[in-house]
């Protein structure tokens, strides 16, 4: 099953995670045994790459793209000492 794997760091709004975690008890309730944060977000990965939305994916890539656009655009709008400060504080 996991013969051709690479690894993903993936960061998620915490509303997402939320949801993910509340389908994992589902499932844990349903299937009555163990079921993983990561076999969920494996299972929802996979399943939303196999339907035909192409359009739906699109207009969600592009309201990400642009919501890193305008982070980027505000770090280049502050001083440098704030920008340095900031990127010393997020290591």
């Amino acid at each position: 099953m996991f013969e051709d794997r690479a690894r993903v760091l993936l960061i998620l709004p915490r509303d997402v995670m939320d949801r993910a975690r509340v389908f994992a008890g589902e499932a844990m309730t349903k299937l009555k045994g163990p079921v993983s944060l990561q076999m969920v977000l494996r299972a929802l990965i996979d399943e939303g790459l196999k339907r035909d939305r192409d359009r739906t994916i699109v207009a969600n890539i592009e309201s990400q793209v642009r919501a890193v656009r305008e982070v980027r655009s505000q770090v280049r709008r502050l001083p440098k000492s704030t920008a340095r400060a900031k990127d010393r504080t997020s290591k």
